[in-house]
């Protein structure tokens, strides 16, 4: 059978920067050129960074998109590299979509297109639009409605857009129907826990469902909320695995495949749910016999707790540098959250960008305010200390605050001082809440709350404790000194407020807590079915009631990186003003 040498380039783009991605494009096909490549990917909308959100809905935008696919082309055959096929994702929009109430003005579509001596060769569009999480697509976009095949090498290709595999039909059975040797799939595909088992599943089913070896090659990277793992996949007609990628990390992929050769009487017309097939011939002979690369093509999977970790840096690292930041902030209480992040943080931007601050109260513990300390040691942070103390005295002399109202000023007056720093030095302050405070409301509004970013928003408290114990053995597992003290991960939680708090005088143990949390939240199940799972009743009321009176804090609360199927932001969308109280009926 003929051969091909593909390399699938999963790389990070930056939303809005063309000119910048266009250029990592022809970095990484001049990459690929000298791995001897015959055909060359580059992920979902890889020219403009993906999601573009509103971006999509400016013809502005769109036509710059369009413009620069064209100069890309150019510039790509000027650097020799013409007579390379490169498929890569850009904005386009439809020419022949009459506008219509409830479509997208312009007509702005997700596109695809494959670049060949300095022109734009073949475009289609994404078939299936998805509409569900994070994603707003038909808000967006108008789908294709083309089966787009390239002949390369005498292989007939055919090429898909992410959902157009995560959906039955269309493109997938087309694929086969068409007769293509190979089903290239470009996509963002944003990560979430225990997504690389799903999508590997998924990517063996289509090509079974295809019958031909199928290539999905996945975006690397972190926009806003969103991160992207890579973690490509090549598999042939049976499912099995020829190759993948590594996970969270920039790469080319390079796999030589052994492909069906195009027929001669090759479909045309309209094929599986509507689409016509749109065939593109670029070259018919096939590659003159070459033996086969002996590289390794399959990256070692990360483990659970590492690949949470990984994605979290990731996200944070992005949000840093793409928004032009190079330094951070964080109050440092001594306690896990802060911990966890400010180790977070060292390793995302470097522990000489990281600016860490104690700033005790009177009812601070000497062990806290050691453990902050020892924090610093261990890290090599930048470590300061602003007693807090002055401050809420003359708060408290001017207004006898009591009760909650003395605790939140504490975290207010704490929020305030970071917000000084960061205006001051140029730093961004981190916010160090997770995901089972936010969901309860366990914070406070302009205190603990303050921050540019949240890295571990979407993170329940009990994962915060077993990711610190992963960050601390992989430390001594390289010979490293563990960066979290073993104080901050044994002690009870405290917000140390008051006198002898502990995080339980208010809320439940938390590994009760978080499996209702996960429960209400990430799978919405209404109190009776968690109660049915075996949860006290009583509990499931005051827990539910507690989630559902703090949505408007949720609301002021900074972006974070994803990592559940569905955390506070996009994936979750409730009325703040809302009467419904699941725990009424229990």
């Amino acid at each position: 059978m003929p051969q091909l040498r593909l390399a699938l380039n999963q790389i990070d783009s930056s939303v809005g920067d063309l000119a910048g991605n266009a250029e990592t494009i022809v970095r990484w096909t001049r990459h690929s050129a000298e791995q001897g490549a015959h055909l060359v990917a580059f992920p979902e909308m890889a020219l403009t960074g993906y999601p573009v959100e509103d971006l999509a809905l400016r013809s502005s935008f769109v036509e710059a998109s369009r413009a620069g696919l064209r100069s890309l082309a150019s510039r790509l055959a000027e650097e020799g590299l013409g007579e390379l096929p490169v498929v890569v994702g850009y904005l386009d929009r439809s020419a022949a979509a009459q506008p219509k109430y409830g479509q997208p003005a312009g007509a702005p579509q997700n596109a695809g297109a494959v670049l060949y001596g300095g022109e734009v060769v073949l475009s289609f569009a994404k078939h299936h639009l998805p509409n569900y999480g994070v994603f707003d697509e038909f808000r967006y976009f108008v789908p294709g409605d083309t089966m787009p095949v390239v002949r390369v090498r005498g292989i007939d290709v055919a090429l898909a857009i992410c959902e157009d595999l995560w959906q039955d039909g269309g493109r997938v059975p087309a694929a086969r129907s068409a007769r293509a040797g190979l089903l290239l799939s470009v996509n963002a595909s944003p990560y979430e826990r225990d997504k690389d088992d799903t999508r590997l599943e998924l990517v063996r089913k289509r090509a079974q469902e295809a019958g031909c070896t199928t290539a999905y090659l996945a975006m690397m990277g972190g926009q806003d909320e969103l991160v992207f793992d890579g973690d490509s996949i090549v598999v042939d007609r049976d499912g099995g695995v020829v190759a993948r990628a590594p996970q969270f990390s920039e790469a080319c992929v390079v796999v030589d495949l052994e492909l069906p050769a195009a027929v001669a009487d090759a479909p045309v017309g309209v094929v599986d749910d509507g689409l016509r097939i749109d065939r593109v011939v670029l070259s018919e002979e096939p590659v003159p016999a070459y033996e086969a690369g002996s590289g390794e093509a399959y990256a070692e999977r990360l483990d659970d707790d590492e690949e949470v970790y990984s994605a979290l840096v990731v996200g944070l690292r992005a949000y840093v540098a793409k928004n032009g930041f190079r330094s951070v902030v964080i109050g440092l209480s001594g306690g896990i959250d802060s911990a966890l992040v400010a180790a977070l943080a060292c390793d995302a931007v470097g522990a000489e960008n990281v600016y860490g601050v104690s700033m005790p109260s009177k009812y601070s513990s000497e062990h806290s305010k050691d453990d902050a300390a020892e924090l610093a040691r261990r890290t090599g942070l930048n470590y300061r200390t602003v007693a807090i103390e002055p401050m809420f005295d003359a708060y408290m002399g001017a207004l006898g605050l009591t009760g909650l109202a003395e605790e939140n000023l504490q975290s207010r007056l704490r929020g305030t001082l970071l917000m000084a720093i960061s205006n001051q030095e140029g730093h961004i302050v981190l916010a160090p809440g997770n995901k089972s405070e936010l969901a309860v409301g366990y914070s406070t509004l302009y205190g603990d709350s303050v921050g540019a970013y949240g890295p571990i928003k979407d993170v329940y408290k009990t994962s915060v404790f077993r990711l610190a114990e992963w960050r601390n053995r992989a430390a001594v597992e390289r010979g490293e000194t563990p960066p979290i003290p073993e104080n901050s991960i044994s002690k009870p939680p405290s917000a140390e407020l008051r006198p002898g708090q502990v995080d339980t005088d208010s809320l439940p143990d938390y590994p009760v807590l978080d499996a209702i949390l996960a429960l209400y939240v990430d799978r919405d199940r209404g109190a009776d079915e968690i109660v049915a799972a075996g949860f006290d009743a009583e509990l499931v009321t005051r827990t539910l009631r507690m989630v559902d009176r703090a949505e408007y804090k949720r609301r002021q609360y900074p972006p974070g990186t994803k990592i559940s199927p569905k955390g506070f932001g996009k994936d979750r969308r409730l009325p703040i003003t809302n009467g419904w109280r699941e725990g009424a009926r229990v």
